[in-house]
């Protein structure tokens, strides 16, 4: 009568609306230390640490000092470190100075990476 789906037969998208809505770190909010999550995270505050996510937008104000690990990162803001991720959109008010591993990059105008 009823059937039984697992996770992995799931796709990315169902598995991320599963978890829930994303987490939203203020622009108000320091962190010192890592952050690790399967689901999507909004980050505009400031972060000394690493970053492991399923999904990251980085807000314009935001800036990460750290390695980036997550399926898809956006970014908008500031990052010194690496990222290593599968698609990379990087916005004309990135900053990025460190590495950058990916399978997709989209870099707008005006966007500085050194690396």
């Amino acid at each position: 009568m009823f059937s039984k789906t697992t996770k992995s037969n799931a796709s990315p998208s169902a598995r991320r609306e599963s978890m829930g809505a994303p987490s939203i770190i203020g622009s108000d909010v320091r962190i010192t230390g890592d952050l690790k999550t399967p689901g999507e995270v909004q980050f505009d505050g400031t972060l000394e640490g690493d970053l492991q996510c399923g999904a990251l937008t980085v807000g314009q104000q935001a800036s990460l000092n750290g390695a980036i690990v997550a399926d898809t990162v956006v970014v908008r803001g500031a990052i010194i470190g690496s990222i290593r991720a599968r698609a990379v959109r990087l916005d004309k008010t990135a900053k990025v100075i460190g590495d950058i591993w990916h399978e997709d990059i989209t870099i707008e105008s005006g966007a500085f990476i050194e690396g």
